[in-house]
Parts: C-alpha cells; sequence; structure tokens
C-alpha cells in the first residue's frame, strides 16, 4: 500500500539524491523526470461505447497530450501536472460493477497506478468508491448521474469532478415552466437502475414542485440496453400526456429517438431529454425539432465563449473529426481538476505532494474548464457542482447537423442541492434557498 503518488526511493537511492547538483535535485523536488501513471475507465464496446465512451475517453487522451506538452490556454500551460509527464491506458468499463471491482484492484495492486479516473454507469460509481477507501487509492469519478455516492457515505479518496443527476431533472423543470407554466400531465421512461430511478424521481417531485396537482399518467423502466421500446412507447402514446420525460442515454436514446419519431411520439407535445446531447451528432437529421435537451452542464453546444472552450471545441474536431459533447468535456473537466490540485499543492509546498497532500488541496477546489468554472461544493468538497444550460432541437442545414437553440441557464445554486441536504428532500421541501438570480 502506497502512501504517495510515486514509488518511494530505496535507502541507496536516497543517499545518492542527497548528492545530486541543485538543478538535479530541484528537478526531482519539482516533478519534473516524473511520470504519473493514469488508468481510465470508459466503455469502449457495447451499447455505451459509440456516443458515450469512446467520445470520453478521447476527451481525456486530448486533453492529457495537450498538458504534457505545455499547449493548454492560460491557466494551465505549463507542460505536465506539477512538472510530471503523465502515461495513462484505457480499461473497457463494460460487464458490470463486479467486474469493475476486480479490474480496480489489478490496476492499483498489480499496475501500480497513481491515480484512477473515469466511470461512466452509476452502478460501477457507487461499486467502485468504498474500495477506493479499502486501497488508500485516489480516485476521481468523471462521469455517472446517481447523487448517492457521497450522499449516502463519506470519502476522503475519491472525487467526482462533473455534477450529480439532479441538476439534469431540476434544469429541465425550471425550462419546462419557464416557457410553458400550464402542465397538467406527465410519463417517463427510464432505465432501471440507480441513474433511471433517480432521474425520475427528481424529475417527478420537482414538477410536483412547481405544477402542483400535476399527474404522471405513466411510469415505464425497460431495463438497461434494452433497444426495444415498442411496448413502452404504446402505453406513452395511448396515455398521451402533455410532457415525457427521459434519462435514457447512448445506444438506448438513440434506439428510443427513431423508434418514437416514427411512431410520431414527439408531435404535439413536449418531450425532455435531459442528459442527451452525445447522441444528437450521430441521430443527425432523425432528432425531431423541438425536443427538450440538456447535457448536464454547459457542454458543447452550451459551453461559453472563452479561450479555453474555442480551444478545446476546435482542436477536439480537428483531431477526431467530431463535435465535442458531455462525455468529452466530463473528461477535459477532470483532468483539468487534477493538474489544478497538484499545482496547487505543489506550489503551497515547493515540491511535489503526497498523495494525502493532494486530496487536502483537492477538496473545495475551484477551477476553469472549457465548460466554465466549477468547484467542489458538495459531499464535503468532493462533489462538483456547476452551472446547467438547456435548449431545444432545431435542424441546421447550412451546417448540416442538429444544433441547440433557444437556450436558458441556471446558476449552480439554482438547481443544485446546498451541502448536507438530500437532493430529493430538498425538491421535496420545494427547492428552498434556491440562488436563481
Amino acid at each position: 500500500m502506497r502512501s504517495a503518488l510515486w514509488r518511494m526511493p530505496s535507502a541507496l537511492a536516497c543517499t545518492v539524491l542527497l548528492g545530486l547538483a541543485p538543478a538535479a535535485l530541484h528537478a526531482q523536488e519539482s516533478g519534473e523526470g516524473r511520470t504519473l501513471t493514469i488508468g481510465y475507465v470508459a466503455f469502449l464496446s457495447g451499447p455505451a461505447a459509440g456516443s458515450f465512451g469512446i467520445p470520453n475517453f478521447e476527451g481525456f487522451e486530448f486533453m492529457v497530450n495537450a498538458i504534457n506538452a505545455g499547449e493548454v490556454p492560460a491557466p494551465y500551460d505549463t507542460p505536465g501536472i506539477a512538472g510530471a509527464q503523465v502515461e495513462f491506458f484505457v480499461v473497457d468499463e463494460s460487464g458490470g460493477p463486479t467486474k469493475q471491482v476486480t479490474e480496480f484492484r489489478n490496476m492499483v495492486e498489480r499496475r501500480n497506478v497513481d491515480l484512477v479516473m473515469g466511470y461512466i454507469s452509476s452502478g460501477d460509481c457507487l461499486a467502485i468508491p468504498p474500495v477506493a477507501e479499502e486501497l488508500r487509492q485516489l480516485t476521481i469519478l468523471v462521469d455517472c448521474g446517481t447523487p448517492r455516492v457521497f450522499e449516502e457515505a463519506d470519502y476522503r479518496y475519491v472525487f467526482r469532478t462533473g455534477p450529480h443527476a439532479a441538476m439534469d431533472n431540476i434544469s429541465a423543470v425550471r425550462y419546462l415552466h419557464d416557457i410553458d407554466p400550464d402542465i397538467a400531465t406527465m410519463a417517463g421512461i427510464n432505465q432501471n437502475y440507480a441513474w433511471g430511478l433517480d432521474a425520475w424521481a427528481d424529475f417527478s417531485s420537482a414538477m410536483g414542485v412547481l405544477y402542483p396537482g400535476v399527474e404522471s399518467v405513466t411510469e415505464q423502466f425497460p431495463k438497461l440496453f434494452a433497444g426495444q421500446y415498442s411496448t413502452e412507447i404504446s402505453a406513452l402514446t395511448v396515455r398521451a400526456p402533455e410532457v415525457i420525460h427521459t434519462s435514457l442515454w447512448g445506444a438506448d436514446l438513440e434506439a428510443f429517438v427513431l423508434q418514437g419519431a416514427q411512431r410520431g411520439l414527439f408531435m404535439n407535445r413536449h418531450v425532455v431529454m435531459v442528459a442527451a446531447d452525445h447522441v444528437l451528432p450521430m441521430l443527425g437529421r432523425n432528432v425531431p425539432d423541438g425536443v427538450i435537451v440538456g447535457a448536464r452542464g454547459p457542454h458543447g453546444d452550451f459551453s461559453p465563449d472563452t479561450e479555453l472552450a474555442d480551444w478545446f471545441r476546435a482542436g477536439f474536431k480537428e483531431q477526431y473529426g467530431k463535435l465535442t459533447t458531455q462525455p468529452s468535456h466530463k473528461a477535459a473537466m477532470a483532468i483539468l481538476a487534477v493538474k489544478a490540485a497538484f499545482e496547487k499543492a505543489a506550489a503551497e509546498l515547493g515540491r511535489f505532494p503526497t498523495n494525502e497532500e493532494v486530496i487536502d488541496a483537492f477538496e473545495y477546489l475551484e477551477w476553469d474548464t472549457p465548460s466554465g468554472p466549477v468547484e467542489l461544493a458538495l459531499g464535503k468538497g468532493h462533489q462538483a457542482i456547476q452551472a446547467s444550460a438547456i435548449g431545444v432541437t432545431r435542424w441546421n442545414d447550412e451546417e448540416e447537423r442538429v444544433e441547440l437553440v433557444d437556450i436558458k441557464r441556471y446558476a449552480a445554486r439554482c438547481v443544485n442541492p446546498p451541502e448536507g441536504v438530500l437532493a430529493v428532500e430538498w425538491i421535496e421541501d420545494g427547492m428552498p434557498g434556491a440562488q436563481c438570480d
């Protein structure tokens, strides 16, 4: 079990180190000549890979290469992380939580990683943190939606650098209320696991707050990666709700859009896809106009007009031939948080930091990203919040792509619960103290 993020020198090596020239000693203290090994976990196969897992890893790969070369705009323009170059390998997240726990132990105990990063599935994000604590392994959860990670437990070695899913659903309801304050019926189709169940609970609760008396006419919970939704679409069509909510993602969402559009499900009602921007490039013209879409933050079309955001969007498109969306932005946010925390600790200490020192610097960190500012404000400084943005789809003939228009933005503390309050309870209480101005 290692107490630092590098292999400690032997006694002989320490003796030699004392005799190093000042420049060489400075290099050792500053991180120059060191490497940080990161094991990154994302879906590389299966239904979650094409529109989410692979773009997520590409965002990480792009940003790491730029960090190593010192090509990221300020304040990230120094090469490496506290002077250390980053080496990485990727692990396929497919296979479920039990497999991922085994892979995690292998990365830590056999491959001697310095950090573990990644994870997209909420089930995996609930399974990994207890093992990270057991092994005292600094672990960065890059995505996954369930609020339960830091609401049900406290962790020292685990951070999540993106917001949880309560923000998706609160933002969606606020957007609905802004554009249509008179809604009487709703329905949902969400995957039958942590993310889908939590998403519907948050959305339906928030609807009850802003639309008192709203009726849920049907609630559909197909299994994860079901791919076929004829039964669910029939139920939704027959019950004819004014609003349909879905937190489907990846190939499941692609299938739902294609199957639902063919049967007119998107006509004459609000369809809310709370975390759907990542499927828009792949579906293209098959996406109906006027669908309400979120991205769990200001990613892709929602991202700000800043030097850092413009550089990331342009560079990513040049290298991979595709637009940035939520998964690529989430990876970029995460590795920039790592760089910010390491360099904050190094600046305070005047040397390369240990594992525990990096964690102390990480807690309550605030940093800038291609998606705007992010802060670790929940979970005792381990869970991120950020602003949200919601818009509607429209086909752009000139650019030959789906774009998001009629965008509304919501401040981080308007759509995230305060520290120490469960998201679902905050919503049910009417979201007291929400800072929406």
